[in-house]
This record gives C-alpha cells, structure tokens and sequence, in this order.
C-alpha cells in the first residue's frame, strides 16, 4: 500500500495545464512585474535592464523536482556572473493551495516566510521572489510546473521556455543542457537552437485549488480515531521498531498543558509524512480510567494516527520502558528509526520546524534525490 501511495504521489508531481493560463508565446515581450523580494526589496523588470540576457525562473520550496535543480541554478548564477545574464526567480504557488500531504517531500511551505528560510539554508545566489498573493506576474507568464524557465534577450523579447535541463536527477549527467545552450546561443548574437521544450515538476498551486485543502480537512475529519491499551511490555516492542517507518512517538496527557497546547503540531506532521516511511504514535499518560477523557480529545484533534493509553497506573514502569534516561517530565518525544535507533529525544515542548527538518533530513525519509 506504502508503494502506491508513493507511486500516486510521483504521479501528483506530473505537471499538466488544467487550470492554469496559457504560457507566454516565444517572440513575446517580457510582462513587467512588480514582487517583493525575500530580502526585502522590490523587483520589476526594469531592475534588470542593464542585462544582455534575463533568465526568469518560476520555481518554488516544496517540490522535489524544484528541490533537485536549486544547486544547478546555483551553479549557473556563478558560470554567467559578469557576463551580463541576469537571474531571477519567481515563486507561483499560492500556500493556502497546498494541502499538508503534498509536503511529504519538504519540511517548509511555500509561504514568503519559508522562501526565507530555504533560501539561507541554500545560500541563495540570485532574488527570490514571491507572487503567490496575486499570481498576476505568474498568470502572464503561464508556468506550467516548477522548475520553468523563461529567457528573453536583450529587447526582452522571449527566445527560450521550458526545462534547465533534460535530467531531473543532480547526480546524473544530462544529456541536453537547454538553458545553457540558450544563454549562450543569445550571449555569441545566435538563433537559440531549441525554443520550447516540455517541462516536468510539480503543478502550480493556483489559487483556485484552495478547495483542495478544504475537501482534504473534510476527509480528514471523516478518518476514525482510535485509542487501544498498551503496557510496558508493548511499549518495548515499538522502541525495538521492528518496521521499515520512520517512528515518531509522543507520550502526553490530557492534564498536561505543553502536551495539549502542541499536539496540533504532531497532527500536522503526522500528515507531511504519512504517505511515506513514516508513522506517528501518541501514547497518554492518562489514567487508564480516563479513556473516554482520551479519546473525546484526540477526536477532536483528529488524530487518526496510532493512539495508545498506558494501561498500568505505574508511571515509573512507563518511564523505564519509554527511555531509562526520560526524567518522567512530560510531553516527551522520540523519533525512532527502523531498528530501534532513537535519533531524537526532547522532555519538553518540541520545535516543529526543527523536528520538521529533522524527519526531512533523517536516511529513512529525506529528499528525492539526496
């Protein structure tokens, strides 16, 4: 079932035009803009006018294949610096049309707020900038999916669109290096020779696909919440994670404000990952008489992930077989590899965005293409 979901999720990642507008013509001239910039600043084409060549890029944080050409677009900002080739890329997807389980494959959003963080985290060498709020740059340029790239001479009229390259994979070579051939064909006064090429990557987030994350809240909502009893023995059994998932376990209590306060963030998580090697597990420290208390919580939190309530009123037996080192405060969270390794351990209230990059960048979960 993991390698359908898995399978289904690649198929998700296909970019085809349903929705979007029609993608800029080549002999086209360049739609001025007007974005704000993650480092503050405000873009337009006029900032670029001093280029030969301007390479507009429509790309974005959550999308493996994105993800996959950043350090090629890098690396191209260096080849082409001082050469009068100007970079710029452009972020389409609008966050309120991303839905949490098309995030299995990142650990940040596409919000102005993540471009920030990805981009320092990347080291950014050119302006990234956000028209998510609007689209109205996005809707006169007509990207496809993310990666797509668009290359305008010096008239800013369009002389290339389509893929960086023909090799999604950064660790093979490509066989048709399409941007760099078009930069240089515009670069030595000659005919780019190939103008249009195919494009593959996620489907741009418009905003009329915010309904999807309201059928997706309905579905979630339809999900069953369970809550069955484990003693110290079973708890055991989980720590050993004789499973091929990634394994991030929460021991809480209804009584426990931090418990309470951050389990939204495991429930958010929780539906990142879920569709790949991963799984989440909560396990209430409750007294096992308080079921009803229990469970009328996590149906309210909607939380249809595995759900356990310690059946033994002996806390300390609890403690010993969660982990000896536990000082019993509560929450407290573990994330567990497949073979009973504990790669994360935190008595208190969690970080989620530091949890978040640290499922993401786990061996058992991390990027596409790693």
């Amino acid at each position: 079932m993991k390698s359908l979901l898995l399978v289904l999720g690649f198929i998700g990642r296909f970019a085809f035009s349903f929705g979007a507008d029609e993608t800029l013509a080549i002999g086209a001239k360049a739609p001025d803009f007007n974005l704000p910039g993650i480092d503050g600043k405000t873009y337009s084409l006029s900032t670029f006018k001093e280029a030969r060549v301007l390479v507009v890029i429509f790309t974005c944080n959550h999308c493996p294949t994105a993800q996959a050409y950043e350090e090629r677009i890098i690396q191209l900002v260096k080849d082409y610096s001082g050469r009068g080739v100007a970079f710029v890329a452009i972020n389409p997807n609008n966050p309120n049309s991303l839905r949490l389980d098309e995030l299995g494959w990142s650990d940040v959003g596409d919000s102005f707020e993540d471009m920030k963080v990805r981009a320092k985290e990347k080291n950014f060498n050119f302006p990234y900038l956000f028209d998510g709020e609007t689209e109205i740059a996005s809707r006169l340029y007509g990207p496809i999916s993310t990666p797509h790239v668009f290359i305008f001479d010096n008239s800013r009229l369009l002389r290339y669109t389509g893929r960086i390259d023909d090799q999604e994979n950064p660790h093979k070579t490509p066989g048709s290096h399409d941007t760099r051939n078009a930069i240089e064909a515009l670069l030595n006064h000659r005919e780019v020779p190939v103008t249009v090429t195919k494009v593959f990557g996620c489907s741009i987030k418009w905003s009329e696909k915010s309904d999807w994350m309201e059928k997706a809240a309905l579905n979630w909502a339809k999900e069953p919440v369970i809550v069955n009893s484990i003693d110290a023995a079973g708890i055991k059994e989980l720590l050993k994670n004789n499973s091929d998932n990634l394994r991030l376990i929460n021991v809480w209590a209804t009584w426990c404000g931090p418990c309470v306060a951050e389990f939204d963030d495991f429930i958010t998580i929780n539906r990142m990952y879920r569709d790949r090697d991963f799984e989440f597990v909560s396990i209430s420290a409750d007294e096992p008489s308080a079921r009803e208390k229990v469970l009328k919580f996590l149906r309210k939190k909607q939380a249809s992930s595995v759900n356990y309530l310690f059946s033994i009123d002996d806390k300390y037996r609890l403690i010993d077989a969660i982990d000896p080192t536990w000082q019993g405060a509560l929450p407290y969270t573990i994330l567990v590899e497949p073979g009973g390794k504990i790669v994360y351990a935190r008595q208190a209230a969690i970080d989620p965005d530091e949890l978040k990059k640290i499922i993401f960048n786990n061996r058992f979960i991390g990027r596409l293409y790693k």
